[in-house]
């Protein structure tokens, strides 16, 4: 069964406000862009997100910039876990993912055999582990510049951690793809069926358990 930081370079110019002003970076006086990490709260809109951070503040962060450009992954609701890459002032979300719709078992065939189903199983708290895999042990997952970050080891490869950093182009309900440079993958999330082929509903995350993890 299976499965970006831009920084504004300073040009002795003051920063614009409005998302359309920003500029490409340059190497001269490099700001990062916070990612943000927070709870969706229930004035969200289509253009902005009201989110109650991790560290207890409340932002209002316009992301017309983010469906502009369809870097909204996932749908916003209320009370999901949310990550935001956004300008150094946090007024604008350039990226925002629904962390909470990444949770849950992934699969695809094997591209091997196409026999049976393998993939990941991306848990609370950072963990990750696979899924009728024999190649590759998953370990641990975050997100890291609007990127999904996933830790293995690969057989033959000792007990050495491989550290792969990973863009999200889909992530619905039923579906998460994700690619880099050299792989891509793309998921259906499992969904286990009774004795007579009905999908088993499950049982919904508690964000009381999910735990953040650096």
């Amino acid at each position: 069964m299976a499965a970006v930081v831009l920084s504004i370079g300073g040009c002795g110019n003051k920063q614009q406000q409005n998302y359309d002003d920003y500029r490409d970076t340059t190497e001269v006086d490099v700001i990062d862009k916070p990612t943000i990490y927070g709870v969706a709260a229930n004035t969200t809109t289509g253009d902005t997100l009201k989110l109650v951070t991790d560290n207890g503040d409340t932002l209002v962060i316009d992301i017309t910039k983010a469906h502009k450009e369809m870097k909204v992954i996932g749908k916003i609701q209320q009370g999901d876990r949310m990550v935001v890459v956004s300008d150094p002032n946090k007024k604008y979300g350039e990226i925002v993912i629904n962390q909470n719709m990444l949770l849950g078992d992934w699969i695809m065939p094997d591209p091997i055999d196409g026999g049976t189903n393998v993939g990941i199983s991306i848990k609370e708290g950072g963990v990750a582990e696979s899924i009728e895999m024999t190649n590759i042990t998953y370990r641990t997952w975050k997100i890291v510049d609007g990127q999904l970050e996933i830790i293995s080891i690969r057989e033959g490869g000792g007990q050495e951690e491989e550290v792969n950093y990973y863009d999200i182009t889909k992530l619905t309900a039923d579906s998460l793809s994700y690619k880099n440079d050299e792989d891509s993958y793309e998921y259906s999330r499992y969904k286990p069926r009774d004795e007579y082929g009905v999908d088993i509903e499950l049982e919904q995350s508690s964000l009381e358990e999910f735990v953040y993890q650096d």
